[in-house]
């Protein structure tokens, strides 16, 4: 049965770096980074407050950097080929090693990255690892390869496409950037088949060939298996050998998925309970990944977090743009209707490292004014739900680290550190980040605490108050969630952010309501009858056609409970 559950994503290297004098561009002896070691009892006891169950560490697998390991037998890259002095996660150099600033001790780095699989599995949660397919560093180069592995690029013919090839070549060009120089030039990550690609590309990685000839007309060249399958693969059973329980697959839809239906099969074979999540931002191509390729889970993006982030921008009480041109809160349904077969298997999330922060100057400048999202993405599916480390104490994103400049994210390519993780580690949050981090809480437990919300059915209410003058469609939007599962007797609800509440496994009814605009005390609710007639509910304290108030909090959100 599929029911909800919550990743919480957390950029090791940030997370855990408790320095508060960072600077712009600073070193790693500098400004520091967090360790394995950083992940404490009480950091997952903080996660455990949050209701999750996984717990995606971002930026472990060994990638490229401006900081020098030599003095541990570790190949320095060219600075050229390298964004930021930390580097990309997505830069991958070598797919069986861990980084080696994550490690207290840099030879033993492997082993107290098994600890902390260790340590965190015996917390009760699931370790979801990042796998990144379509590309790897420039400067790709493995010293902890296994004695069965292969290298990247050994024996390509770099003068013809083949799928026995790793890499794309163009010949009789050069790529030149700096003090690095590549003849002949490969092509990047980001799909550029050119030997002069822009800052604005993947410049620092090399895209990998799993078949397709992009250059001859993307046809398909998959028999006999190209090589990077077989690489890929042992790389992934490599990974779920040290206990890895789930992948997030980076830009999944670049790699054919043919690849994914051949690999995923295969090593769901060997590991059987192992999850794989894909980045795909392309909707036509959901229903692809998800039952020819196998993946579990996709991202909800372009769908729900898109629509989410325009409607709250857009309708908050203090609108960015006047409320001019913001899409209705009613398009939320057209969320799920596009996704209807599989909404359950999209990873809904309001931030992820890719995102602006919700608290940014370029997103909604204030965290609370998210709540009404926060209400609809956690609670509106079985879907499971992602927070992005500091999400929940309003972290704003708003330094210069340096590469990314200011732009409302916090930086994977910097050694830095976000300043409200810093003051929550240190027990010391603002009245402001307090509240926020009590509101997460109180609504992450209420959800995955309510049968209804973690594994019931979803009944969009809205088409039914588009003519109720006592509801403001475009500013709020309304949906319930049942679960059948108890006893015939029937109790009013109330509003569980306000009164609180709780309730044992039983049938149970919820109706969730948010007002993106935060300006409404109360709304009444039209119930149509084939609401009652769908889910055979008994008429009794509700019935059809009666209108149901309900009091908004604080934050814009209204939620009943009744128990059926």
């Amino acid at each position: 049965m599929e029911q909800k559950f919550i990743i919480y994503q957390l950029l090791l290297r940030v997370f855990g770096n408790t320095n508060e004098n960072c600077v712009s561009n600073g070193s790693l002896s500098f400004n520091g980074t967090g360790k394995f070691s950083s992940i404490t009892d009480e950091v997952f006891e903080h996660l455990h407050s949050l209701g999750a169950s996984h717990i995606w560490y971002t930026g472990v697998i060994e990638h490229a950097t401006k900081e020098s390991f030599e003095e541990y037998g570790i190949k320095k890259e060219d600075p050229s080929v390298v964004k930021g002095a930390a580097g990309s996660p997505y830069a991958i150099k070598d797919y069986y090693d861990v980084n080696p600033y994550l490690a207290d001790s840099v030879p033993d780095r492997m082993a107290e990255f098994e600890d902390l699989v260790l340590r965190t599995h015996n917390a009760g949660f699931k370790v979801v690892l990042d796998f990144v397919p379509n590309h790897l560093a420039r400067e790709y180069n493995s010293d902890s390869i296994p004695f069965w592995g292969r290298e990247f690029g050994i024996g390509d013919n770099p003068n013809i496409f083949s799928q026995q090839n790793n890499f794309y070549y163009l010949p009789g060009e050069m790529f030149s950037m700096g003090t690095y120089n590549e003849r002949p030039a490969r092509a990047t990550g980001n799909d550029c088949f050119t030997a002069h690609p822009t800052q604005n590309d993947w410049y620092e990685t090399v895209k990998l060939n799993y078949g397709v000839d992009y250059m001859g007309g993307r046809t398909k060249h998959f028999f006999p298996i190209p090589k990077t399958w077989y690489m890929m693969n042992e790389i992934l059973c490599f990974w779920a050998s040290k206990g890895i329980d789930a992948f997030r697959c980076d830009m999944a839809e670049l790699v054919p998925v043919e690849f994914w239906e051949w690999c995923i099969k295969d090593v769901k074979q060997k590991y059987p309970k192992v999850q794989f999540i894909a980045e795909v931002y392309n909707p036509a191509e959901y229903n692809s990944y998800l039952y020819r390729g196998g993946f579990d889970y996709l991202y909800d993006k372009v769908g729900l977090y898109d629509t989410l982030k325009s409607v709250a921008q857009g309708h908050s009480a203090y609108a960015l743009n006047g409320g001019w041109g913001a899409p209705p809160a009613s398009s939320i349904t057209g969320c799920w209707q596009s996704v209807n077969d599989f909404q359950n298997r999209m990873l809904n999330f309001l931030e992820n490292h890719d995102e602006q922060r919700i608290a940014s100057d370029f997103n909604l400048y204030d965290p609370f004014r998210a709540i009404p999202s926060l209400a609809v993405s956690l609670m509106l599916n079985k879907a499971p739900f992602m927070i992005y480390c500091g999400q929940e104490v309003g972290e704003r994103g708003m330094l210069q680290e340096g590469f990314s400049g200011r732009d409302g994210r916090t930086s994977i390519f910097d050694w830095c550190s976000a300043p409200s993780i810093v003051r929550m580690h240190k027990g010391k949050l603002n009245e402001d980040e307090a509240e926020l981090l009590e509101t997460y809480r109180e609504m992450l437990s209420f959800a995955m605490g309510c049968s209804a919300i973690t594994k019931g059915d979803t009944y969009d209410l809205q088409y039914a108050n588009f003519n109720n003058p006592a509801f403001d469609t475009d500013k709020c939007f309304v949906f319930a969630r049942k679960w059948d599962g108890g006893t015939d007797s029937f109790h009013r609800g109330g509003n569980i952010l306000a009164n609180g509440g709780s309730f044992v496994d039983k049938k149970e009814l919820v109706i969730v309501v948010a007002d993106f605009s935060q300006r409404y005390e109360s709304a009444k609710v039209n119930l149509p009858e084939e609401f009652f007639r769908y889910w055979q509910i008994p008429y009794g304290l509700l019935n059809p056609y009666e209108q149901l108030e309900v009091k908004f909090n604080k934050y814009g959100v209204a939620i009943l409970r009744f128990e059926l």
